[in-house]
């Protein structure tokens, strides 16, 4: 028993030894390889990061470029075309101004701008805001039965705040005014004063959608929304920020139905100056009675109308 002892002892002995002269001369090599792969990553990450900074620049320069231009690309589009133009909630004021600039260098006169609220797309907000609309149509308007809040609400503001095929008013001010007053009261929407019909209409959303559980259901709230807008007047554009066309976004959620694709036109890059003149010609192709997928999405059709 003695001996065994001895004889594992030494051994595990001679293995600690071996481990310990391994390691020291296989140390110096191995970190003096280790050092050269972290300068080599260094370096690499440096040059990406500068071609990132050369792209961004470029971008930025064919943005300017694109806003400079902007104007001239629209002008006479929509002469003597009236625009309602609807925001969402995570809308850009900067995206919203731009555009009605953008407009009015096209000719148009924006009649009409509503804000969207947090409220207006939550889930937990539905009956109540359903209840609302269906207590706020003007006598006479008929509303999608049992439809989804976003739609019954998209027949209600397209009622409210759109002409119908004859370039006339669909409810009398007396009732447009009780309404959006209702609507806002409940904290559904924002009215600009002086809210008057038009003959066309821009829905324009945010971008990048979170990841909250309740992300789907508001992009869905959004995209029935326009998509019955669409139904009420001679035209509507859903415009978005990068993101809003993936899956969990409004624009996303029309692209994947293809009756809504069909009638309704998306535009997902509307942060850019040139998105914004697509958004544009998209309208003026909705006159023409035609449609389309914009932007640099991979699920867009085109860039813009024309260029398929």
């Amino acid at each position: 028993m003695r001996y065994h002892v001895v004889s594992l002892a030494a051994a595990f002995l001679a293995l600690a030894v071996g481990v310990v002269l391994g390691s020291t001369a296989l140390s110096g090599p191995l970190l003096s390889g280790l050092a050269d792969d972290n300068g080599q990553l260094g370096q690499r990450v440096t040059r990406l990061e500068q071609e990132r900074n050369g792209l961004d620049a470029k971008l930025a320069e064919a943005d300017r470029f694109a806003g400079s231009i902007g104007p001239m690309a629209v002008r006479g589009q929509l002469t003597d075309r009236t625009v309602l133009v609807v925001s969402t909630s995570d809308a850009h004021t900067g995206d919203r101004e731009a555009l009605v600039d953008l407009l009015g260098s096209a000719g148009a006169l924006v009649t009409a701008q509503v804000e969207l609220t947090d409220a207006f797309t939550a889930p937990q907000q539905a009956d109540r805001l359903r209840d609302l609309v269906a207590r706020s149509q003007p006598a006479g308007a008929e509303l999608p039965a049992g439809a989804d809040p976003g739609t019954r609400a998209g027949a209600l503001i397209g009622t409210l705040l759109l002409l119908d095929g004859e370039n006339k008013a669909q409810a009398t001010d007396d009732e447009r005014a009780s309404a959006l007053s209702a609507l806002g009261s409940a904290g559904f929407v924002k009215v600009a004063e002086n809210a008057r019909p038009a003959q066309l209409a821009v829905v324009l959303g945010g971008g990048v959608v979170d990841d909250g559980d309740d992300s789907g259901d508001r992009a869905a709230t959004v995209a029935r929304f326009a998509t019955q807008l669409d139904r009420s007047g001679a035209g509507v554009v859903l415009a978005g920020r990068g993101g809003s066309a993936e899956g969990r976004g409004p624009i996303g959620v029309v692209r994947a139905d293809q009756a809504a694709a069909s009638v309704l036109s998306t535009v997902d890059n509307a942060d850019s100056a040139a998105g914004r003149v697509v958004t544009v010609l998209a309208l003026r192709e909705q006159v023409d009675g035609g449609s389309g997928r914009y932007g640099v999405a991979g699920n867009a059709q085109a860039p813009s109308p024309g260029t398929a």
